[in-house]
């Protein structure tokens, strides 16, 4: 059995973890907040970007018109936009987005190459064996549609010039507090709306169709990239937040056990010391 030293001296290793994870969960809380309201705030941008330009793809056009990143094609190469954070302490996030990427990986009958965005990924696809052509780290959890720019122009090089065949991002969708969804979301090409009959009709374009796709396009998958970023920061921060404030939790409750084994350890030590007393006592009265 430990003694009242030893378990005093863990008593005060545990208090002091426990200091190191409330704060971490403060930090994280105020980081949550701002993340959320970022990715948040950028979604409906996203979604209503994301809609024109599926429109647009769906319009009845010239096939000469048609633009590279529109161009679908059997796929015989898939690339993998694999968004992670740089760090961990974040509970299952980490484990559960690689395993998510990991799973899609294996399903695909297609060579596939691997664009990490985290270090968390880019090791767990190192490990794991597969291509990994490009890892960028260190993006922070304030990212600017700067920092998804290198990524974007790997992906859109690569598709114009026909090395891949298709573009998923794998990422953590932020949900809520408490939940954040592991979500493979396909990139390019950029697959053309169903439009009902009334609505197909041509747009005329200045100074011409080719020349604003080929410029908005391009904006489009930076922007895509960078709103994934942004949700995958939100569910980090939200991650790291839940699971630093458990682990402040469950440290406290090992130093109430701890204290309780340390006062019965004592009590039990003052018990045996009173009863020595009081033997002895008795055989000097004998």
């Amino acid at each position: 059995m430990p003694s009242v030293r030893q378990i005093r001296r863990r008593i005060r290793s545990v208090q002091n973890t426990a200091k190191i994870t409330k704060a971490m969960s403060m930090i994280a809380a105020s980081k949550m907040r701002r993340a959320q309201e970022a990715a948040i705030s950028g979604r409906p941008y996203a979604d209503h970007m994301r809609s024109l330009l599926a429109d647009l793809a769906a319009q009845p056009h010239d096939e000469e018109q048609i633009h590279s990143l529109l161009t679908q094609r059997e796929v015989k190469n898939v690339e993998i936009v694999h968004i992670t954070p740089d760090r961990g302490l974040t509970g299952g996030l980490n484990s559960n987005v690689n395993r998510a990427g990991s799973q899609f990986v294996l399903e695909q009958k297609a060579k596939v190459t691997v664009v990490a965005a985290g270090k968390k990924g880019g090791d767990f696809m190192v490990r794991y064996g597969a291509d990994v052509k490009a890892v960028f780290t260190g993006i922070g959890d304030r990212p600017t549609l700067l920092d998804t720019t290198p990524i974007a122009r790997i992906v859109i090089d690569d598709y114009m010039q026909e090395k891949v065949d298709a573009v998923y991002v794998v990422y953590a969708d932020f949900v809520s507090t408490t939940v954040q969804r592991p979500v493979v979301q396909p990139l390019l090409p950029v697959a053309p709306a169903e439009l009902p009959p009334q609505h197909a009709f041509g747009y005329i374009y200045e100074p011409d169709a080719a020349t604003v796709l080929s410029a908005l396009l391009p904006r489009f998958v930076e922007m895509q990239l960078y709103h994934f970023m942004l949700e995958n920061v939100a569910s980090e921060q939200s991650a790291r937040m839940v699971a630093m404030r458990s682990a402040t939790d469950n440290a406290n409750e090992m130093s109430d056990d701890l204290t309780l084994l340390m006062n019965k350890i004592r009590q039990e030590n003052i018990t045996r010391e009173l009863l020595d007393i009081v033997g002895g006592a008795a055989a000097v009265g004998g």
